[in-house]
């Protein structure tokens, strides 16, 4: 069964998603952002090249040449990527097929939309049997 994490509470959304990846990128663990939104997609890219207190994180598009060798891949869709150890969503539906990874972590703002939606989510991650943890990023700000 997938484990989910959710880290709620943040302040920009982007930045702590950044903050995460960067985290499984110092532990060499691979991770795939489901970003199906290009306004996301293209923000998390860019801030993965720019950041500075984040250093230089490998990354691309799933659908890149690149792919297979490089450890941080970011999707629009999900059906084509071979990964299924961890997945981050940055929609605010549930990732299709989500149940073929290990774990799935979600990033929710402070905007009271997201905040609707990942409840939304908490429960029907529950209703089919998911770990559901919880982490606030508030308390970190």
């Amino acid at each position: 069964m997938t484990q989910v994490f959710f880290y709620h509470g943040a302040s920009d959304r982007l930045a702590a998603a950044c903050a995460l990846i960067s985290g499984a990128w110092t532990k060499r663990r691979p991770i795939l952002v489901y970003a199906p939104e290009a306004p996301v997609a293209e923000g998390l890219d860019r801030m993965l090249w720019t950041s500075a207190q984040l250093s230089f994180i490998p990354h691309c598009g799933a659908d890149s040449p690149l792919a297979a060798e490089t450890p941080i891949l970011i999707a629009s869709r999900l059906e084509t990527v071979a990964q299924t150890e961890r997945l981050m969503n940055l929609s605010r539906t549930i990732p299709p097929d989500y149940q073929r990874f290990q774990s799935l972590v979600e990033v929710v703002g402070r905007d009271e939309e997201d905040r609707l939606a990942a409840r939304e989510r908490v429960h029907q991650y529950k209703e089919e049997g998911c770990d559901v943890q919880y982490f606030d990023l508030a308390s970190r700000d």
